[in-house]
Parts: structure tokens; sequence; C-alpha cells
């Protein structure tokens, strides 16, 4: 039985094998090493770019400029830690509350 993959994979994939491609250091073997990374078939991932190039779209839909998303996800991840940090603090407070005897 054919394994179904969501659309968003397919895509996701397609466009990590574009931008592989138009890299010459990454470019050789990009198809087979991505499959091997998400665990698709080599062939079924070979499909989706043919399909794509196919469909007159040879560029990703999106160029991903790295710095600015890693600057994205690095002030995610520290909003994320405060907000971790307060939710400690806020247990740490709502448990010696429920500790203290009550009058």
């Amino acid at each position: 039985m054919p394994i179904k993959y969501t659309d968003e994979l397919k895509q996701r994939a397609v466009e990590l094998v574009l931008h592989a491609q138009a890299d010459p250091d990454t470019a050789h073997g990009a198809v087979t090493r991505i499959a091997d990374e998400l665990g698709v078939s080599k062939e079924a991932l070979r499909v989706w770019v043919r399909k794509h190039k196919d469909s007159g779209a040879h560029r990703p839909a999106e160029s991903i400029n790295l710095k600015t998303e890693n600057r994205r996800l690095r002030a995610e991840l520290a909003e994320a830690k405060r907000a971790n940090d307060i939710l400690k603090k806020a247990s740490a407070f709502f448990a010696a509350e429920i500790d203290r005897p009550q009058k």
C-alpha cells in the first residue's frame, strides 16, 4: 500500500532540493541526501521535483534569507524561555501557597 505524504511535506521537500541544487557545493546527491533525511523514497522525491519543475516554477515559492530567519528564531526562542521562566516562578509560588497552613 503506498504511503500518503502531506502536501506540506512534499512542498517543503521540493524547496529543500531546489535550494540544495542551486548551490554548487551541495548540488551533487541533493535528492538522495534530502530523501534520506526526511525519510521519504528517493524516487518519490525525484517525481515531486520533476513535477514542480514541469509546472514552470523552477524556483521555490519563497527565498529563504538565513540571517533574517535565524534572527527571528532566536527572538522566538528568547520569548519562549522568558515565558517558561515566568511559568516556573508562578508554579513555585502557587505550590508554596498550597503548603502554607490556612488560618
